[in-house]
């Protein structure tokens, strides 16, 4: 099991940006972490959860949400068991709780999906207002 835990979240302008942190740990992970991949999913009030962004631990490959696209970008501590989501150009329908997840592979096409990862964090409020 991989305790997961998010960070970062808190109140921003429109146009403005944060960086989320999602540290991840557990006897496997600690050894292996570059194996896992990592998903970041959000829930809007009233809104069911909705992916964001994945990627794998080691950098190899990204995806994301079409409304995130070019705002919203995955990074890394090289050897270290924390990635983080940089968020630019927020507007108030980024607002939600954002969650991180991991996962132990990737599946080309299918990162989207929730039950691909294995272990979420309790999330982290994000809200975008005035």
């Amino acid at each position: 099991q991989v305790q997961v835990t998010e960070s970062g979240g808190g109140l921003v302008q429109p146009g403005g940006s944060l960086k989320l942190s999602c540290a991840a740990s557990g006897r496997t992970f600690n050894s292996n972490f570059n194996s896992y991949v990592i998903g970041w999913f959000r829930q809007a009030p009233g809104k069911e959860r909705e992916f964001v962004a994945a990627g794998r631990w080691n950098g190899a490959s990204t995806k994301y949400a079409d409304s995130v696209k070019g705002r919203f970008a995955i990074s890394r501590d090289l050897g270290k068991n924390t990635m983080y989501l940089q968020m630019n150009s927020l507007n108030p329908d980024d607002t939600a709780v954002y969650y991180c997840a991991v996962g132990t592979r990737w599946v080309a096409g299918r990162m989207f999906q929730e039950r691909q990862y294995d272990d979420w964090g309790q999330g982290t409020q994000v809200t975008v207002s005035s």
